[in-house]
């Protein structure tokens, strides 16, 4: 058990969590996400979690460990086309994790989801929460626009129009940045 660790956890508030990110400051990641899924079809959630409390914390669960729990309480794993993405925070250890659905896997490589990761960080540790959640955005954006590019119109006949919004796909995730 490293006592450090659990100290950090233990007084790292919802209210931290608030100074890192008020209101505005998830807004505009909010607005990120929404200009990003306009430009591919991948479904992104974004969370943010002060620390990790009771048999988690005291087990030793990491970021990433955590992340994957996440994963599937958010239900990101549960899109049509299994094209979810979760960018996790944990405040506590400034760490910062992306999970990837089986739509995704593969087709970036890890290192790729890694280095956004490291980028968010860097921001992180220098206070500057707000934009570092944007430019981590904005660079999951570059990864999906070009490996998952918006949906082609389904072609039609004068017999059957076009259905409009057919070409973009459905948001079936939350763009709120969720605070746990």
């Amino acid at each position: 058990m490293d006592v450090r660790r659990l100290l950090r956890h233990l007084t790292t508030t919802r209210a931290d969590v608030r100074r890192a990110f008020p209101p505005r400051a998830l807004d505009a990641i909010e607005a990120a996400i929404k200009a990003s899924e306009a430009r591919h079809v991948g479904q992104i959630r974004f969370a943010i979690e002060g620390g990790l409390d009771g048999r988690p914390l005291w087990c030793g669960q990491t970021a990433r460990q955590r992340a994957i729990e996440l994963f599937a309480q958010l239900h990101v794993w549960d899109t049509e086309r299994n094209n979810g993405l979760l960018v996790y925070l944990l405040l506590a250890d400034r760490a910062v994790e992306i999970v990837v659905d089986r739509g995704l896997h593969g087709q970036v490589p890890t290192g790729e989801w890694t280095t956004v990761c490291e980028r968010m960080r860097a921001s992180f540790e220098k206070g500057d929460f707000e934009q570092g959640a944007i430019s981590g955005i904005r660079a999951v954006t570059q990864h999906l626009a070009a490996h998952f590019p918006p949906a082609a119109p389904t072609p039609y006949t004068s017999a059957t129009p076009p259905t409009p919004g057919a070409d973009v796909a459905a948001n079936e995730l939350p763009d709120r940045p969720v605070t746990l």
